[in-house]
């Protein structure tokens, strides 16, 4: 199953002391925990948190939630042979609102 998620984190709760070097960048490890069937108030499904080392997890020390996270697209079918758009549409929906403004692109 395919699943589009929107995550978005606010950058000033990153703990910096766990930024790391690696061979390519400087990487920062990220948990999400993200249920696809259901949705706060806000349409999110989920939160993204800095990653817990293992002594935290031993201790049940929480690291602090930097953000949410919102399922956009899931290629599940539904009963009516129909895919999900997110929490509130289908993609055939949009699919054919995406065709009606391919009609005024010139190319």
């Amino acid at each position: 199953m395919k699943v589009g998620i929107n995550v978005r984190i606010d950058v000033t709760k990153i703990d910096k002391s766990r930024l790391y070097k690696g061979a390519k960048g400087t990487y920062l490890d990220l948990t999400t925990f993200v249920d696809t069937a259901v949705a706060d108030q806000y349409e999110n499904n989920g939160f993204i948190s800095q990653s817990q080392t293992k002594e935290e997890r031993d201790a049940k020390k929480k690291t602090p939630i930097l953000g949410n996270v919102k399922v956009f697209y899931t290629d599940s079918s539904s009963p009516d042979g129909t895919s999900e758009y997110g929490n509130s549409g289908k993609v055939k929906q949009v699919m054919q609102e995406a065709d009606l403004l391919e009609d005024d692109i010139p190319f």
